[in-house]
């Protein structure tokens, strides 16, 4: 053997075997650390607020990004003590691992599928800082497409068959180039919104929701602008009827077999 040589005793292929698996798990823990700019630490209405769980490898460094449309934004932001967030909703047991149950209207408690994130409160905007998501009426550059169903001026039905309300518009993503949300006018005459994704337009152009009943349509949560809605309130709306899957009657709660 040469002298200085170390390959005759030494395994290669297992010391990069070796070195492989160092840097698997440095990656996994990178990621994991940079998974944790939002949300962390986690706080739980079970646990002391002193007592956070920041999970492998702690929170990354602060890091402060530049939004398109101008401004800033620093995460993982600071965090400070605070009160703990009052969930509607109560555990099932003694147990703090048991199911929480909705107090009041579970369509509104925001909990289990009605559950949704605090978002930015404006809207989401295009590259030239438009809103990406308008009514038709706004905006006579689109329109349904010539063959398609109309719904507007069409009843929308619940999954009990029942009226809800009317469709008096749609409301388009320019960015998408799709329709989000159709808008319902409501006995009394408000307006609320109804997620495509949520809705079957029939071949009459009639509107059947099967997540909600008809008389929940009136409950569905405003937007603060009429035309115009921001990403906090497509959270809210979306999981109203989203809560309504296993909510909106009894029957739902119960075990499939």
């Amino acid at each position: 053997m040469n002298h200085g040589a170390i390959t005759a005793s030494l395994d290669i292929a297992q010391v990069v075997l070796y070195l492989f698996w160092g840097f698997f798990a440095a990656l996994i823990i990178y990621l994991h650390r940079e998974n944790q700019r939002e949300g962390y630490p986690l706080e739980t209405a079970d646990r002391s607020p002193n007592k956070l769980q920041e999970g492998l490898g702690g929170r990354p460094q602060p890091k402060t990004y530049l939004l398109p449309h101008g401004g800033t934004k620093t995460v993982p932001a600071e965090w400070k003590a605070g009160p703990a967030e009052v969930l509607k909703a109560r555990r099932l047991d003694r147990n703090p691992d048991s199911p929480l149950v909705p107090i009041g209207n579970p369509l509104l408690a925001g909990v289990g599928p009605g559950a949704w994130a605090s978002r930015d409160d404006h809207p989401d905007l295009q590259i030239d800082g438009t809103p990406k998501i308008v009514p038709l009426s706004a905006d006579s550059a689109y329109g349904v497409a010539k063959g398609d169903p109309d719904p507007r001026g069409k009843t929308v039905f619940g999954a009990d068959g029942k009226a809800g309300g009317t469709c008096v518009d749609i409301w388009v993503d320019r960015s998408e180039r799709l329709f989000r949300y159709y808008e319902i006018e409501v006995a009394g005459g408000a307006h609320v919104l109804l997620p495509a994704n949520f809705a079957r337009v029939q071949g009459s152009g009639a509107i059947k929701v099967a997540s909600i009943l008809g008389q929940h349509f009136a409950e569905v949560p405003r937007t603060k602008q009429a035309q115009q809605i921001t990403l906090l309130e497509e959270d809210v709306i979306s999981a109203y009827y989203g809560a309504g899957t296993l909510y909106a009657t009894p029957d739902r709660l119960g075990p499939l077999l």
